[in-house]
């Protein structure tokens, strides 16, 4: 899954679209599943505001639900994976 905790929109975006993708699943079938656009799932996908309502419907179409925890900081390895790309420059 996913290899870090998401804290920013961004990473919801790319958690969602990391499961799609890991599910097999079409951003056509995960829309019909949920009642939703494929503009909306792309738009959330890139990181943009949806509603909460909109994230659930998705999730569960796809087969997952939310989970709150208590944030923490960040490990050396969380930080090392996010920022890994601006270490080659």
């Amino acid at each position: 899954m996913y290899p870090f905790p998401i804290r920013l929109p961004a990473d919801l975006g790319q958690a969602v679209r990391q499961a799609r993708q890991d599910s097999g699943l079409r951003a056509v079938e995960v829309a019909r599943r949920s009642g939703r656009s494929r503009d909306l799932l792309y738009r959330l996908e890139q990181g943009g505001d949806v509603t909460t309502s909109a994230l659930l419907d998705v999730l569960r179409a796809m087969g997952y639900a939310l989970r709150i925890e208590k944030v923490g900081l960040p490990t050396l390895d969380e930080m090392r994976k996010r920022f890994k790309d601006l270490d080659e420059d």
